[in-house]
């Protein structure tokens, strides 16, 4: 099987001096690697990463998501994702990199029938606005996505699309133009859905909604799409086999946690994530929510203040050499590179011979833009490595599939390795509740006064630092 290569050669002493990772900065972690990987098997065990189950318990939930995917994609022309968070990011970096860059605007026959796909994620008033100006709702499914019923982006979207549904038909026409994916018993959205009868699928209680994509969260958006769910968690179930490997050599997503964690200790509290293709920018989206989320901690697990945590940086070759190299490679020691690159692209395009007359453009006549672009990526590898700074390389054979559900399962696997080695819970978001908490105090949600008075008394703002 086409397996994702991981290289990580260039984090090394030995190939970036001195502020690399040696193989003794490997070793002495081998008690707390060895205890992390005891706790991470330990709390599989006992439910508490349902996550890693996700490829082998969802036969009968995958068989309901395609056969519903195919008996309504003729009725619509758009599939709408009310999503936030996880909720987007997932469906938008699958439906990238799978399909056509350009898919809403290929024709539906060239689309194999399926409607075109919109993730509204945020409460713009404006791009909301647009939306429903672009398509006609009455040839809309929508699919709500809030495991609780009660995330206000979500649910204030929801609530603008049933009335406008209700002005334009029936109730019983209206069911069928929404979609629920939601807890299977808790949260404002399941009563709802149960109310007015409205399709639903279930998100697995013990899964939280970044780690969410391989869940109907994630495939029910791709099936609408075409796209082959049962080969992505075929791929997740192999990466996951290699995540069992004991020896750390010879399992990614741990290395990848354990290189992280030292880089940590090393200053290095940014980590940029920079793809070589199209098709995986918004991987790099998704992977800074997973990562950001889930190690950005103030408490560890013995509630002492560690302010843990890597900022992720999104970047995408080779259009960011243009804007940020300069940075990476003559900038401060406080970053880690990750290159993402594709072995075999779906399209290739040849550079004519002309301009042979001009040294400094002939040279490219009769290559390939694909020989360009890992030639280029080669060459920013190198850069960041002549200025010693660390870097690593993830190789994809090709953007598929099985390969996407690899890549995912180990950035969720190392993830969760990360969160064991900084002694921190990886699952929860306690700082994002803080904001979700504020919002709900300042609308004077009932349950929240205590929270509407500290923010009342919080400092007026000093006029003098208003310009």
């Amino acid at each position: 099987m086409e397996k994702i290569k991981f290289d990580f050669n260039n984090m090394m002493s030995e190939f970036v001096g001195e502020n690399g990772i040696s193989e003794a900065d490997i070793a002495a972690l081998s008690g707390k690697i060895e205890k992390a990987e005891k706790a991470m098997n330990e709390k599989r065990k006992c439910g508490k990463m349902d996550w890693r189950d996700l490829p082998y318990n969802q036969d009968n939930v995958v068989k309901d998501i395609i056969e519903y995917a195919y008996s309504v994609k003729d009725k619509f022309e758009a599939f709408i994702v009310l999503g936030i968070g996880g909720s987007a990011l997932g469906p938008i970096a699958v439906q990238q990199a799978i399909n056509h860059p350009f898919y809403n605007e290929l024709s539906k026959e060239k689309r194999g029938g399926f409607p075109k796909l919109y993730v509204a994620d945020n409460t713009d008033p404006e791009r909301l606005s647009y939306l429903f100006e672009t398509v006609d709702i009455t040839k809309c499914l929508f699919n709500c996505i809030s495991k609780s019923g009660s995330t206000s982006e979500t649910m204030s979207q929801f609530m603008i699309v049933k009335k406008m549904l209700s002005e334009k038909m029936s109730k019983d026409e209206a069911r069928n133009h929404i979609v629920c994916t939601t807890d299977k018993e808790n949260g404002n959205l399941i009563k709802i859905a149960r109310e007015e009868g409205y399709k639903t699928f279930v998100i697995p209680s013990g899964v939280g909604g970044r780690f969410s994509e391989l869940t109907p969260v994630g495939l029910l958006p791709a099936a609408m799409c075409g796209i082959d769910i049962k080969k992505m968690l075929e791929g997740a179930a192999f990466m996951d086999k290699i995540s069992k490997e004991n020896d750390i050599y010879k399992n990614p997503a741990y290395m990848f946690a354990v290189l992280s964690y030292i880089a940590m200790k090393k200053g290095k509290n940014i980590i940029v994530m920079m793809p070589y293709a199209d098709s995986l920018k918004f991987i790099a989206d998704w992977f800074a929510q997973l990562w950001a989320e889930s190690l950005g901690k103030r408490f560890d697990n013995s509630k002492r203040t560690i302010n843990s945590g890597q900022t992720p940086v999104k970047s995408l070759g080779v259009t960011d050499q243009h804007s940020q190299v300069q940075l990476y490679t003559e900038g401060p020691f406080d970053k880690m590179i990750v290159f993402i690159g594709v072995e075999k692209f779906k399209k290739t395009m040849t550079i004519p011979k002309i301009y042979g007359d001009i040294p400094s453009l002939g040279f490219l006549g009769g290559i390939t833009q694909n020989t360009l672009i890992h030639t280029e990526q080669m060459a920013t590898e190198y850069a960041i490595l002549k200025s010693g700074k660390m870097n690593l390389t993830i190789t994809l054979p090709e953007v598929n599939e099985f390969i996407i559900g690899q890549l995912l399962y180990m950035f969720e696997v190392a993830t969760g390795f990360a969160g064991e080695l900084l002694n921190i819970n990886a699952f929860d978001q306690p700082g994002v509740e803080e904001g979700k908490n504020a919002t709900y105090a300042m609308f004077g949600r009932p349950g929240y006064e205590e929270k509407k008075k500290e923010l009342e008394s919080r400092p007026n703002k000093n006029q003098k630092y208003i310009i």
